[in-house]
């Protein structure tokens, strides 16, 4: 007597790796024209005159009578300077993470089926 195995296919999942795309993270340096107001001081002379009075007549005549003199100050301003800085910001980098997602998929699979004629089947073929 020979037999022959009676197979019931299945379909089997399984998953494969394959690169889907890329992603790129690119730096670069634009340059810009910025105005900033900067406030500037100056210093200016001016001549002030106080009339000779009571309070102040002995303060005044307490040097020479006559004479000649050369009185002199220093003046100052400020000038804006411009200077540049670099301040990091932020950080940035790129990150990937696994999605995981369900998806159907079908495929078709091929049978075994057995008919008999005139055959009886015995208690362990039922």
């Amino acid at each position: 007597m020979s037999s022959r195995p009676v197979t019931y296919p299945q379909l089997k999942d399984g998953n494969e790796r394959r690169e889907a795309g890329r992603a790129r993270l690119r730096k670069y340096v634009t340059t810009e024209e910025q105005q900033v107001t900067v406030p500037v001081t100056r210093e200016e002379v001016r001549v002030e005159r106080e009339p000779i009075t009571e309070a102040n007549r002995d303060e005044a005549m307490s040097g020479p009578d006559i004479s000649e003199e050369e009185h002199e100050v220093t003046l100052h301003e400020e000038r804006p300077v411009v200077a540049t800085e670099a301040v990091p910001v932020e950080q940035v980098r790129l990150e990937k993470e696994q999605v995981t997602e369900q998806e159907q998929v079908s495929g078709e699979v091929r049978k075994e089926h057995i008919e008999t004629d005139g055959v009886e089947q015995s208690d362990r073929d039922r």
